[in-house]
């Protein structure tokens, strides 16, 4: 405590004229780099400068500042890659050889292969995979379009960031109030998958759909290990040195872009993957093949004399 005390420098100094902005100066500038003072990535170097405003901010609240430093230093914050790159985006072709291989891999992988194609498919996150359980499936008729309704997911937060002491925990749906669902329209292909898993494996505790041989909740570490290997089974050399599909979540993205691709309406295919429409159309804006064309055409037909 007495080295805390000497070697902490005091809040009151953040005000001070001509040494609180070069203090704060500072403090961005480390949050900015790693431990061992490489640039840090983007993400990280906003996120912590926004966990730093706010405690600036509750300083302000409980009266130990009369303003926030960090207003008096000018940062450019870094810049985010916003938008999915085409090139992680897979068609149908490379989605069945994938599922295919994920089948062939093991027993495990054979739990697997609904799981996956289930954010092929459906455009699930990997937390809402997780979470998925009989009483989700609305209806699954054969050689038709179902419907599932999503309720909750459970995200990898670590056992120290849980309170039940496990590394996932059951929560609301993302973006989603606490009992706010969405339906999301189940292929034939996965309607397909889904029955024939629930068949063969049954499902688990409290009616969940993926579950492991032993009868516990698929693990990060058990679905990245199938992944990556049917990923490289899969695909061709070029394939699979390319960024194409690089980690699970590019199945979600390759799911809008379908959707975005096949004519969807937009506020359609936002309510299913559970985006705002603004949000959609940033993020998947180089994903939807095709209009660049006709946006041609209409300006060639627009200026021919």
């Amino acid at each position: 405590m007495d080295w805390l005390e000497s070697h902490t420098t005091p809040m009151s100094a953040l005000t001070q004229s001509g040494k609180g902005a070069l203090l704060m100066r500072g403090v961005l500038a480390r949050i900015s780099q790693t431990k061992d003072g490489k640039p840090a990535a983007a993400n990280t170097a906003n996120r912590k400068r926004m966990v730093l405003n706010n405690a600036m901010e509750y300083a302000i609240e409980i009266g130990v500042l009369p303003l926030n430093p960090l207003k008096t230093v000018k940062w450019t914050k870094p810049r985010t890659l916003a938008m999915v790159d085409p090139r992680v985006v897979i068609n149908i072709n490379q989605a069945r050889r994938f599922l295919a291989a994920v089948e062939a891999h093991s027993e495990r992988g054979r739990r697997m292969k609904a799981f996956f194609a289930c954010m092929y498919f459906a455009a699930l996150r990997p937390e809402e995979v997780v979470d998925l359980r009989e009483c989700h499936l609305i209806s699954l008729p054969e050689d038709d379009w179902g419907e599932m309704r999503l309720t909750n997911a459970e995200p990898r937060a670590g056992s120290r960031w849980t309170n039940s002491g496990k590394v996932r925990e059951r929560r609301e749906l993302k973006h989603r109030a606490h009992g706010e669902t969405r339906s999301v329209p189940v292929h034939p292909e996965l309607g397909s998958l889904l029955r024939e898993h629930i068949r063969q494996f049954g499902t688990g505790p409290g009616g969940c759909i993926f579950i492991g041989p032993r009868g516990g909740l698929m693990t990060d570490r058990a679905y990245l290990k199938v992944f990556h290997e049917a990923r490289a089974k899969a695909f061709t050399e070029a394939e699979a040195n390319s960024p194409l599909m690089a980690v699970p979540y590019a199945l979600r993205h390759a799911a809008v872009s379908t959707w975005l691709n096949a004519g969807v309406p937009a506020p359609q295919v936002a309510e299913w993957a559970g985006h705002s429409v603004a949000v959609l159309h940033r993020v998947y804006a180089k994903c939807v093949h095709g209009q660049d064309k006709e946006a041609m055409r209409r300006i060639w037909d627009a200026t021919r004399s």
